[in-house]
């Protein structure tokens, strides 16, 4: 007598069943476990490679980090030397307007104006001077008061400062402007 004989027919398909479950049930294991292994493999892969991409974008944003700010630095430092310009600038135009009022105070130095040729004779309220020792053959010219004098080189003295400050303005608002 055979094994199979001794078993009834239903436990005997029952067994079979059993048997092509446990040799499904494993050969699917199997499958499942190589594909584990061929996905694991992809996914380390696609790991590694995001990893290199987000590595390569770190090194272009430190890269364009530096750029930027050697940018900065130089536009910094052309500021600065513009502002060097214009703050020596000033202090000569500050200097040479001095020299000049200590001139005028001491009477080292007068300030006259032409005097219009056409103005009746009987119409002046400047009176003429006429250099020393000499006749005057130019123009006619009236010499301003020592205080009038003042005030014009004070009214000058500001026009070149502003004028120096405007400059200053327009070179910071092209430097800042123009890229490089």
């Amino acid at each position: 007598m055979r094994l199979g004989e001794l078993i009834p027919a239903p436990y005997r398909l029952l067994a079979k069943g059993v048997l092509l479950v446990v040799l499904v049930s494993g050969s699917a294991s199997i499958t499942w476990q190589v594909q584990d292994w061929r996905y694991g493999k992809q996914l380390a892969e696609q790991a590694r490679l995001h990893t290199e991409t987000l590595n390569q974008l770190n090194l272009a944003s430190a890269a364009q980090q530096r750029a930027e700010q050697d940018k900065r630095l130089a536009l910094e430092q052309r500021l600065a030397t513009s502002e060097q310009t214009h703050y020596r600038a000033l202090s000569d135009a500050q200097r040479d307007q001095g020299r000049l009022r200590d001139r005028l105070a001491t009477a080292d130095l007068r300030l006259s104006v032409l005097l219009d040729a056409t103005t009746d004779a009987g119409n002046r309220s400047v009176s003429a001077t006429t250099a020393t020792g000499g006749l005057v053959h130019g123009p006619t010219k009236a010499e301003l008061d020592p205080a009038h004098a003042q005030r014009i080189i004070g009214v000058t003295d500001d026009g070149d400062r502003g004028l120096i400050a405007l400059a200053a303005c327009q070179a910071y608002a092209k430097e800042v402007s123009t890229p490089k």
